[in-house]
Parts: C-alpha cells; structure tokens; sequence
C-alpha cells in the first residue's frame, strides 16, 4: 500500500465515524497495514489532525468519561456496590490526572475541567 492510500483510506474511515483505534485495527486486520506510522511517517491521530477530522478530545480521554458515566448509572440502581464505588473512585482519579498532563500539553484548554454531571452530556 502506498503513502497515498493508505492516507485516503484514513480520511475515509474518519468520516464514516471510525475513531483513531478503530481505523488503525481495519487497516491492520482488513488491509494488512501492520504500522500507519511505518507507511505514512504520522500516527493516525496526526492525519486526521492536519485533515480537521480529529475528535475535540483525546480518545483515551473520552473512553475514561464513558466508562465512569456508565459506572455512575449502575451505581445509581446499585447503590451498595463496594467494589464498583471504588473502581469508580480510581477511574475519576485517572480521568484528573490525564486532565492535568493534556492541560500541560494544551490539549485541553486551561479552564476545562472534569465535572460528572456535565460528563453524561459529553457522552451523548
């Protein structure tokens, strides 16, 4: 596969909606693109940057807020669950500490912060 494909390929995967992660395994199981990195010299976040398809926040960012807004459901209905009020506790504390190293990196703009009822609409 050429530099030139492979890179059309990207862009046309993002706006069928695929994420980063998602692309990257479809080039890799369907196409036989082991690395885009290898082929194209960028990451497959920094195609989609220079083409404006890349998401307003970090993928592995937003995995963590779904995971803790799917977390806050159960634990509504489950309300004596120890063991996912604790895995609760420890997925908001990655969710800061990412916050904090994308602020330093300016992913993030500075005043943007973690708030849980406002991370449900993020979902969405």
């Amino acid at each position: 596969m050429t530099k030139k494909d492979c890179e059309e390929l990207v862009l046309k995967l993002a706006r069928e909606g695929k994420s980063a992660s998602d692309i990257g395994r479809i080039l890799r199981d369907v196409h036989g693109v082991p690395d885009v990195k290898s082929i194209t010299g960028r990451s497959v976040t920094g195609i989609l940057k220079e083409n404006k398809l890349a998401p307003d926040l970090p993928e592995d960012f937003m995995n963590l807020i779904k995971k803790a807004v799917n977390l806050r459901k159960h634990l509504e209905k489950n309300t004596k669950d120890l063991h996912n009020k604790r895995g609760l506790a420890l997925i908001e504390s990655k969710i800061k500490r990412l916050q904090k190293h994308y602020k330093e990196k300016h992913v993030l703009p500075e005043d943007w912060y973690y708030n849980p009822e406002t991370a449900a609409l993020l979902v969405k």
